[in-house]
């Protein structure tokens, strides 16, 4: 571009004064560094404003959950700090580029600002431009699923669905690794009640004599390892059972679970005790409790394990606050198996995170399958039993009392499990949870963007591997 300054250029060609011309290139060359000056002082401010703010884009896109929203999200923090603080920039862009495993993050940056002295040499925008990589550490975390086990996940292979995308979902948190550090995953399988293990007996308040003799009260069978809920409210807490003793699971011989006979034998039929017509004393007493382990292959073999029980209803509440109570640090050392002794770790263990994710395909409620609707809790069969007896044990008179009362102690497991930093995904599965559910487990997640209503299997499975995606995502951090 040609040199456009009419009047220094007269100037030099100003023959009249020997000096004119020695005087008129250092008056260029004067300008000209001047100009370098301070173009350069705008450019170097200009850059460490763009550095600081690719910085704390950076850091942005390293605590996004989702891969997908890295980019967005450091664009959007880039954008307000350097925008704001930097008014004469323009074309300011970033590129984000994520390594395979997730753990490296390098950005980029370019922008343009306005030149002032330089335009004098036909420079009119000078380019400037930063980089940086985040690398993201490996947090620790306890992972428990709370899973869905009634009898209406037999129905349109619900249940299968389930357990291929709760299988799915570990393999993308462990990836191919069959322990990784500090990464422990455990199981609540719920119904109307929850299994804690045949081996915990020493939870149990055994104060009478026909509690001394359990085996025996069993008949030929023995207890599976169900237990009712506490009481006076202690359904809504991670009390261990040193302080807190649960009474045993024990479905007495009666007309909808008739299993003595008149002459005193026995027609028990355990193995098909998740169909409504199965009998004995653990009548819709599902799987065990699997706690935090370190074994990808121990809990999905767990998961294999899980069926649809019939009979009792759906108590999600009991199945919530087990998944507290397998993390909880009241708890620890008092699993056993394959559990470590120093799990559950304390809340405020640093890189540590307490997770739990919570599915129903239905309402809280009581369920009597004796072909009519429980009777209001009126007879003393007006429901099945449950983890919380009978229906009128509860002293409601309907339904829809019963619901909301299940509905009170889950909402308030909820929020205690919040407050003690727990992160909670809330799924609603299928047709049949009603907007009362569906609110409640919206409000219980730990945001509205944990919650994720799935209609169908194959929704089920996106959801899962969301879940997962973000889990594994949250194990990296800045």
């Amino acid at each position: 571009m040609p040199f456009k300054c009419p009047k220094l250029l007269d100037f030099i060609k100003n023959e009249e004064g020997g000096l004119s011309p020695l005087i008129a290139g250092s008056m260029v060359m004067l300008i000209g560094v001047s100009g370098i000056v301070v173009d350069s002082a705008r450019m170097f401010y200009a850059k460490n404003i763009m550095q600081k703010s690719l910085d704390a884009a950076g850091l942005a896109a390293g605590h996004s959950m989702h891969s997908e929203n890295m980019e967005p999200s450091a664009q959007e923090f880039f954008n307000s700090n350097f925008n704001e603080n930097l008014t004469y920039a323009s074309s300011a862009q970033i590129s984000v580029t994520i390594s395979d495993d997730n753990k490296l993050i390098n950005l980029t940056a370019t922008a343009s600002i306005d030149a002032t002295f330089m335009k004098l040499f036909g420079f009119n925008t000078l380019d400037i431009s930063a980089a940086t990589e985040i690398t993201r550490d490996t947090r620790g975390m306890e992972l428990v699923l709370v899973m869905d086990n009634t009898g209406s996940m037999r129905s349109s292979s619900k249940m299968t669905a389930m357990k291929d995308a709760a299988e799915d979902l570990i393999e993308i948190v462990y990836g191919d690794n069959d322990t990784n550090s500090n990464l422990w995953a455990g199981l609540i399988p719920y119904s109307s009640m929850v299994n804690v293990g045949q081996s915990h007996v020493n939870w149990l308040n055994l104060t009478h004599q026909d509690d001394v003799n359990l085996h025996d009260k069993f008949g030929p069978t023995e207890w599976k390892g169900c237990v009712m809920a506490r009481s006076d409210d202690e359904d809504q807490t991670d009390t261990n059972p040193t302080t807190e003793p649960f009474d045993y699971f024990f479905w007495d011989d009666d007309v909808d679970n008739n299993w003595i006979k008149d002459d005193g034998s026995f027609q028990l039929s355990e193995a098909n005790s998740a169909q409504n017509n199965g009998r004995g004393p653990n009548l819709g007493c599902g799987p065990a409790i699997t706690p935090l382990v370190a074994s990808k292959t121990t809990l999905i073999e767990a998961i294999d394990e899980m069926e649809p029980w019939h009979r009792g209803g759906t108590t999600s509440n009991l199945g919530l606050v087990w998944g507290w109570r397998a993390l909880s640090p009241n708890w620890a050392g008092l699993w056993g198996g394959d559990s470590p002794a120093f799990l559950p770790l304390p809340y405020d263990t640093p890189f540590m995170d307490k997770v739990v994710v919570l599915l129903t395909d239905g309402n809280n409620q009581f369920y009597d399958w004796k072909s009519h609707s429980p009777d209001g809790g009126v007879g003393p069969f007006g429901s099945d039993k449950t983890g919380y007896g009978r229906l009128h044990d509860l002293g409601v008179t309907s339904l829809s009392d019963g619901q909301d009362l299940l509905d009170d102690g889950l909402a308030a497991t909820c929020e205690i499990m919040k407050n003690e930093g727990i992160i909670i995904y809330t799924i609603t599965f299928g047709n049949s949870p009603n907007s009362q559910t569906q609110d409640l487990y919206r409000n219980c997640a730990s945001n509205s963007s944990f919650y994720f209503h799935a209609p169908g299997n194959g929704d089920l499975a996106t959801v899962f591997e969301s879940i997962g995606k973000q889990l594994s995502n949250l194990r990296l951090s800045n």
